[in-house]
């Protein structure tokens, strides 16, 4: 099976920001992830997206059993120059489908 390619089209930003609050002396941190995109960029790492979750893991033979597709995508290559490095991938492993062990599912 041919490995995907990004080729996100249009103009994507995505960017780590932290974020810091004091609240009475309590300092409160944490990070936003900002993805920015013009129509084209969007619509394009939309579709990139659904290619990833629909791509059948098991017809790729030179990835292993237990191991997950993923793709980087980079600064000045895929994404913007002002963008952070980003690994876009699927949660669930080939062959057994089982989801790596810190991922902490959300509340229902």
């Amino acid at each position: 099976m041919k490995r995907l390619n990004p080729k996100i089209k249009g103009h994507l930003d995505i960017l780590i920001i932290d974020n810091e609050d004091d609240d009475d002396g309590k300092i409160t941190k944490w990070q936003d992830i900002l993805i920015h995109g013009d129509p084209e960029g969007l619509k394009s790492f939309g579709k990139f997206l659904i290619r990833i979750a629909e791509l059948n893991q098991d017809a790729i033979h030179d990835l292993p059993v237990g191991a997950r597709e993923h793709f980087h995508l980079s600064p000045n290559v895929d994404l913007s120059k002002s963008s952070s490095e980003v690994i876009v991938g699927r949660l669930d492993a080939k062959g057994t489908g089982s989801f790596y062990d810190m991922y902490v599912s959300k509340d229902s």
